[in-house]
């Protein structure tokens, strides 16, 4: 009788773990030695196996370092499991780590954008929600979001598509945090601000940062969001009567200068007593060429809730 096939051995190699951490079998190898973070049993003479609760051990400990927490604590804490004390997370600006250079920045930017590279979804949520609410939809894009999608924007586009899915998860969960703070809106009275992308313009997450924003300061708005054509933007402007009229363009070859003049000149309410919208060119396609004439262009985000705060007082 022939004996049956010897069973395949569970768990997962290093290499594996590591893709599926987004770190690399050397650091694990590292961890290893340096914490005494590696498998709880081995066979000898075969390579490591990482089992569903060493892996656990391991996301936990991921989990915490992107929370600003050193490799030596959050080692401790992941083995020590429930109950052990959490020890104090780092403040200030910290340095990118190895696998997206995020440069100076925020702990909470370097701890998202590694919990991105490990498609930790239920992390990246939490680290956004938390900025959002701590920091101020404003700030969290500025100092946390932007320089993670800058990091990561720049990691596939010199390393082909591998870190195209990092993009697209991260995006999302972006987007998904800047709505949840926009959408907690009471009814506003008085006229509300007009927000739209450029006709081309593809990118909206700045304009959904600012949104979250004018809501925190219970500010009215309507939020067209991307890619509003030509004819659609100056209907809206006619129909809703705007006080002002943000236009976000990222790319220099979306920054419609005839368009814009086109909304500057848009006008409504009865003869004689006509109103035309303040209008602001706002975004980097619109930095370094010449102010489309009759409107303002902010320099940064915050200076763009500024002039609109002002505007809808």
């Amino acid at each position: 009788m022939t004996a049956p096939p010897a069973p395949a051995p569970a768990g997962l190699t290093t290499g594996a773990l590591g893709r599926r951490l987004g770190v690399s079998p050397t650091t694990i190898r590292s961890w290893e030695r340096r914490y005494g973070i590696g498998p709880a049993h081995r066979d000898p003479g075969r390579h490591r196996r990482w089992e569903p609760a060493d892996v656990a051990v391991l996301e936990e400990m991921c989990r915490l370092m992107a929370r600003g927490v050193t490799p030596a604590e959050a080692a401790r804490v992941a083995l020590a499991g429930a109950g052990s004390t959490l020890p104090t997370v780092r403040t200030g600006t910290a340095s990118g780590g190895n696998t997206l250079r995020v440069g100076t920045v925020r702990p909470e930017c370097r701890g998202l954008a590694r919990a991105a590279v490990r498609l930790d979804a239920p992390e990246m949520a939490l680290i956004l929600r938390r900025n959002v609410d701590e920091l101020g939809p404003v700030t969290a894009w500025t100092e946390v979001m932007t320089p993670a999608l800058r990091a990561v924007g720049r990691k596939w586009a010199t390393e082909g598509e591998r870190y195209v899915e990092v993009e697209h998860l991260l995006s999302w969960h972006v987007s998904a945090a800047l709505r949840r703070a926009a959408e907690q809106v009471r009814p506003q009275t008085g006229p509300a601000a007009l927000l739209a992308g450029m006709p081309t313009e593809l990118h909206s997450l700045a304009l959904e940062a600012l949104a979250a924003a004018l809501t925190e300061r219970g500010l009215p708005f309507r939020m067209f969001g991307a890619a509003l054509p030509p004819d659609a933007l100056l209907e809206a402007v006619r129909r809703t009567g705007p006080p002002a009229v943000l236009l976000w363009s990222q790319a220099t070859r979306t920054a419609d200068r005839a368009l814009v003049e086109r909304v500057v000149s848009t006008a409504w309410g009865p003869q004689g007593a006509r109103t035309r919208p303040v209008v602001l060119v706002a975004g980097p396609g619109w930095a370094g060429s010449r102010r489309p004439p009759g409107t303002l262009r902010p320099r940064d985000l915050t200076t763009a809730l500024h002039l609109l705060e002002g505007l809808l007082r």
